[in-house]
């Protein structure tokens, strides 16, 4: 996968400082799109959620907002608290563009609908999403932000860069959920 068409849908992978991070986190999506039947186009189509029916909403747009507010929510509680809550921003924003990096195994297409694949109802994207972000040697605070940012996550504890990413992702997605049950 060219690592230029990445970045085109991801440009927040550049707000990643550390060099050797933030090529991880590029290499980690190319190899998920290589993997996956979606091209990188197909994310910028695709609904963001198969939970939600008749969802507009792209699985870009819902990524990105997810990553834009897990900064902006950092930065509100690093003025307000300052040392009393350390955030790690190298690890909150590769953690948050990496959340749904397991989706690239869990969906298919079929039939031009997307789809669950039988891996991804077998191993969802949490799991799977560990398990690429480890393939290329991300950092166990990732790897935990990747595995606690959705409902698996509620039975363990989160760091502050996981609380924050698991909100941020809830946040972009609980409105619509919420928008089809008011209706």
């Amino acid at each position: 996968m060219d690592k230029q068409t990445v970045l085109k849908i991801w440009p927040e992978i550049e707000w990643i400082k550390d060099e050797e991070l933030r090529q991880k986190t590029l290499d980690c999506w190319a190899y998920a799109i290589e993997q996956s039947p979606l091209s990188p186009e197909d994310l910028e189509r695709i609904p963001f959620s198969l939970l939600i029916q008749d969802c507009d909403v792209s699985f870009m747009t819902h990524k990105r907002t997810a990553v834009q507010l897990a900064v902006e929510m950092a930065k509100i509680m690093e003025k307000n608290f300052g040392k009393d809550a350390p955030i790690d921003w190298d690890v909150l924003i590769a953690g948050a563009i990496l959340i749904d990096v397991g989706k690239m195994l869990e969906y298919e297409m079929r039939d031009g609908k997307l789809v669950t694949a039988r891996a991804g109802a077998l191993v969802r994207h949490p799991f799977s999403g560990i398990a690429l972000a480890h393939r290329f040697g991300l950092p166990d605070d990732v790897l935990h932000i990747i595995g606690t940012h959705s409902k698996e996550g509620d039975l363990g504890k989160r760091t502050i860069e996981s609380i924050i990413v698991h909100h941020a992702d809830f946040v972009s997605f609980e409105p619509f959920k919420e928008a089809t049950r008011l209706k």
